[in-house]
């Protein structure tokens, strides 16, 4: 890989091959490369994260209206997907659930 540093000595631009801007070579392993990379990764990373959180909960949202509709039943979705679907339910009541009562209690607060 060739690079290119500004004043301070980072790098700041990376090629596959030599260019007029990028000329001074460095391994693929040099940590100084992989902490660039990474950077750069690691932002578009955490974004696509955010999005795929966002977009499971629009495919719950969907999938709960389908079967409100009647359009598909639960029994329909593949056994994988009944329990993710069961799993989040139940993860997204004990988060919304105020912790007052328990199943055990009597409803005397």
């Amino acid at each position: 890989m060739f690079i290119k540093r500004n004043e301070s000595g980072q790098v700041v631009q990376v090629s596959r091959d030599a260019t007029d801007e990028c000329k001074e070579f460095v391994p693929p392993c040099s940590p100084e490369l992989q902490a660039f990379v990474s950077d750069d990764e690691d932002l578009e990373s955490v974004a696509l994260s955010k999005s795929d959180l966002a977009f499971v909960r629009v495919l719950e949202d969907v999938i709960n209206v389908l079967m409100d509709k009647g359009v598909i039943s639960f029994t329909d979705l593949p056994e994988p997907a009944q329990q993710k679907l069961m799993e989040r339910q139940s993860l997204r009541a004990r988060r919304n659930s105020v912790g007052l009562m328990s199943d055990s209690d009597d409803g005397i607060i």
